[in-house]
């Protein structure tokens, strides 16, 4: 079903086209061309973090920054509950095991029970920050200084959120914050992990390029056209950002007290605008009528078939995903586009 007010459209319009076609012009397309370089650059640079190093998908930069940290079987991996699930199958992927802790009333990783499932195995911490809420970041690296265990953060819905782990991890598929309309980008401070990131992303060639390859690697590299999208969207995430917040407000202010809604916590950054909602089928059935496109939260890990486990229904992540959603969200949402989102809830619920 093709909506009038998406949940998610990709802002195309700084200059994406000019870099692409400058891209194609030069006949540097694969990922040894010069904008996948420039594109780490401005990433990093926007960070504050001494190095970037990009990749084919979020999924990958997750995978990639588990393995540079030296993730693999026998190691386990804290976990969210509350989040989308390529942040299990990462650690899955390493042949490591993830470990789910249940979130907070912010969506976010719940700390006070992370000490709670660190074992002897556990290696690493994987803190999401979910629809653009930065976690308590001071709490996770205290638990991790403790128990000297690394860090890799989920920064997949959250650009703009500043990193402070081993390894931040950003996607950049079409409906995240800024694009390429696939791709990924690790961030870190350590020169040694940014060259095993690399080394990992490109099949592991030695420097020879020899075809002996000593270890098993993966082909996550980022091509020349994703990177001159990606470079463009870096050069306004600045005025994305502000949109964003813009959206963000005139939600808070028009959905406020609206019987039957419940409004989230502010965010860091506007990924999605997410609430939670009574008759939640019917409202999202009565808004596609309106050509009004919604979503549902993320589903508890411990409910995906591969992760089961039976006392899913108890966890606060279960609670969240039975009655939560999110709205159209992106900057080519216009004041007139909003208000008419907005009109539509208020409608559903009596509010008008």
């Amino acid at each position: 079903m093709s909506f009038k007010y998406p949940v998610s459209r990709p802002a195309l319009d700084g200059r994406e086209l000019e870099y692409v076609t400058g891209a194609v012009g030069d006949g540097w397309i694969s990922s040894q061309g010069p904008m996948v370089a420039r594109f780490e650059r401005a990433f990093a640079d926007y960070n504050g973090v001494a190095h970037g190093v990009s990749c084919s998908s979020g999924t990958a930069a997750l995978t990639l920054a588990l393995r540079a940290l030296g993730i693999g079987p026998g190691d386990e991996v804290i976990v969210p509950e509350f989040t989308m699930i390529a942040s299990a199958w990462a650690v899955t992927y390493t042949g490591a095991t993830p470990v789910f802790v249940d979130c907070g009333d912010d969506l976010n990783i719940d700390v006070t029970r992370i000490e709670e499932k660190i074992t002897p195995r556990t290696k690493a911490v994987m803190p999401v920050h979910i629809y653009g809420r930065r976690c308590d970041m001071d709490a996770v690296m205290d638990l991790a200084y403790q128990y000297n265990l690394r860090v890799v953060e989920d920064s997949a819905e959250a650009h703009g959120v500043r990193p402070v782990g081993d390894i931040a991890c950003y996607s950049l598929f079409a409906n995240k914050i800024i694009t390429a309309g696939e791709g990924g980008i690790c961030l870190t401070d350590d020169p040694r992990l940014a060259g095993q990131l690399a080394h990992l992303r490109a099949m592991a060639f030695t420097r020879d390029h020899s075809f002996l390859h000593k270890k098993v690697a993966y082909n996550f590299r980022m091509t020349a056209m994703q990177a001159a999208v990606a470079l463009a969207q870096v050069e306004r995430l600045d005025e994305i950002l502000a949109t964003r917040r813009e959206i963000e407000r005139r939600y808070d202010e028009g959905l406020a007290g609206v019987p039957g809604l419940t409004l989230m916590p502010p965010r860091d950054v506007l990924w999605m605008y997410d609430l939670r909602a009574e008759r939640r089928a019917e409202l999202r059935e009565f808004l596609a009528g309106e050509s009004i496109e919604t979503r549902l939260f993320f589903k508890p890990m411990s409910q995906q078939p591969m992760y089961f486990h039976p006392d899913w229904p108890s966890l606060k992540a279960h609670t969240f995903a039975e009655d939560g959603l999110y709205l159209p969200t992106h900057t080519g949402l216009t004041a007139t586009d909003q208000d008419f989102v907005i009109d539509r809830v208020r409608a559903f619920y009596g509010a008008n």
